[in-house]
């Protein structure tokens, strides 16, 4: 390296970063936004993203523990992945789906290659992927079998997406307020219950649709021998059973995909996500018997499957599998959740610590939307799983010098909120 040239690095990172700041600052709105208000935004704008850290527009740096809700799960701006961008950048960005995309093709054998699936749908997000398996299984019942199967089952506390038909299938009623009527054909069952399953069950119901790990309903990891006797009863009773992996998919339960921990098989599952690296994309698999229902027109997507996408996507996989992520998130993840339940025991606000690989809960005796504000002002991004969960969403490659910062941060706050809780008249 010649004399000078880490100095010239340096001073090109700082004017980028500026860059960054003044971009953020010139498009903040001095009053009101054009924007709906449809997020409840924190006071926070970031800018610039690199490995486990964010930086806002203030120039703060904080410990991503987040990652945009269990999206950037190799860490931000990872090298292989934009490395591949670039590269297609340069090539094609978009090209109707009537022609052939080497991309997709790669990707779906990547994806096949490396679970139960035989058949791919690429679409661009989380609640595209889950509405393609509610028509898959109905279309497939109707059209491959010729019968009147059109009624999924799910969980409560589930969540399935925003779109009318994966809103109407998640068992929480906030999300569905203001949107009815609501399509027919979506039952709701408490998770766990074999009995009431059962008896939810009739000659109209084609499928049942269940998360694995209810992430956004708390971190509730479901329990193996319900998800072994939910094959069975799917089996005996001609129903298909899908799983949804928008958040658990893509190396986040330390397996590439949740379903390995059980021991079954779905007919169809669905990623999102953690697919592509922060790059919009969703990926509906099934098995082959499913592959007839999807004949020509008979489903599409303007950008499903691009040729920007699929890129990210493919590099993401292709790290996962060449650097063993999934591995490292088991190991991490484990070490988080032992370490967390060593540092609060005895904490009388701390209910419980559970979670599997890289996506962990606290659940606490109270309200923690004040402590999710109290980790920002610390350097330290997490969020909710409802209002007295903590959920934590480490990327998978987080050092375990980045782990131990996070859990001293997490720790002192749950501490203090204690010592306070117990001097309280």
């Amino acid at each position: 390296m010649r004399r000078g040239s880490g100095k010239v690095m340096v001073n090109e990172a700082q004017n980028a970063n500026a860059a960054a700041v003044q971009a953020v600052q010139e498009v903040r709105p001095a009053e009101g936004s054009s924007l709906f208000p449809t997020y409840a935004r924190y006071p926070i704008a970031l800018v610039k993203g690199e490995g486990s850290w964010l930086w806002d527009d203030q120039g703060k740096k904080y410990l991503d523990f987040m990652c945009g809700l269990a999206v950037t799960n190799l860490g931000h701006a990872p090298k292989s992945v934009k490395a591949k961008l670039q590269e297609q950048l340069d090539q094609l960005w978009h090209v109707s789906n009537l022609f052939h995309i080497p991309n997709q093709e790669k990707l779906a054998g990547l994806l096949t290659s490396n679970s139960c699936a035989d058949a791919v749908f690429l679409c661009n997000s989380g609640a595209e992927a889950n509405e393609a398996a509610i028509k898959l299984a109905r279309r497939y019942n109707s059209k491959v079998l010729c019968n009147v199967k059109y009624e999924v089952i799910t969980f409560e506390r589930s969540f399935h997406g925003r779109t009318l038909a994966t809103l109407t299938a998640t068992g929480q009623e906030k999300v569905k307020e203001g949107f009815h009527p609501l399509p027919q054909g979506f039952v709701s069952v408490p998770l766990g219950d074999l009995d009431a399953l059962k008896d939810a069950i009739t000659e109209h119901t084609g499928a049942i649709m269940l998360e694995l790990i209810q992430a956004e309903g708390g971190v509730y990891p479901v329990d193996v021998e319900f998800v072994k006797a939910v094959r069975e009863l799917c089996d005996e009773r001609g129903i298909l059973l899908i799983f949804d992996e928008i958040q658990t998919g893509m190396g986040r339960t330390g397996k590439l995909f949740a379903y390995e921990h059980y021991g079954v098989e779905p007919d169809i599952f669905t990623l999102a996500k953690g697919l592509g690296s922060g790059f919009p994309i969703g990926a509906m698999l099934a098995k082959a018997k499913l592959r007839e229902a999807f004949s020509a027109g008979s489903h599409g997507s303007t950008f499903g499957g691009g040729p920007l996408a699929t890129a990210a996507a493919i590099a993401t996989v292709e790290t996962m599998l060449e650097e063993h992520v999934a591995e490292q998130a088991a190991a991490t993840g484990a070490y988080m959740i032992e370490r967390l339940r060593t540092e609060l025991a005895g904490n009388s606000f701390v209910i419980e610590v559970r979670g599997q690989g890289m996506i962990i809960a606290i659940e606490c005796a109270e309200p923690v939307a004040k402590l999710v504000e109290e980790g920002q002002r610390q350097g330290l991004l997490f969020v909710t799983a409802g209002p007295n969960v903590i959920r934590l969403l480490p990327n998978l490659l987080l050092t375990r010098e980045e782990a131990d910062q996070g859990i001293t941060i997490l720790s002192s706050i749950l501490t203090s909120t204690n010592a306070a809780a117990a001097v309280q008249p």
